[in-house]
């Protein structure tokens, strides 16, 4: 345990952060998941709508820093090339 005020201060904001970032990434695990049952159901125009939500999600787990742009991307594409097929 820290010592010093400013030490335990970082603890608390340590906690808070890591628990928005992981609900930020719960969420767009979520949309991932939704659009791949889609897929998998065969409900093209439902997943059509779903990978919208998805790039959304991503985009806005970028804006806060919860993954970086590459992975976002990579993702992004890997998913339309899933609903291509």
């Amino acid at each position: 345990m820290p010592n010093l005020a400013s030490a335990k201060k970082y603890v608390r904001i340590t906690a808070r952060r890591t628990a928005e970032n992981r609900a930020k990434k719960l969420t767009y695990r979520k949309d991932i998941k939704d659009f791949l049952e889609a897929i998998k159901g065969k409900k093209t125009k439902e997943a059509q709508k779903l990978l919208v939500l998805v790039q959304k999600s991503l985009d806005k787990a970028v804006k806060n820093g919860v993954i970086k742009k590459n992975t976002a991307s990579r993702n992004k594409s890997r998913l339309a090339k899933k609903l291509a097929k």
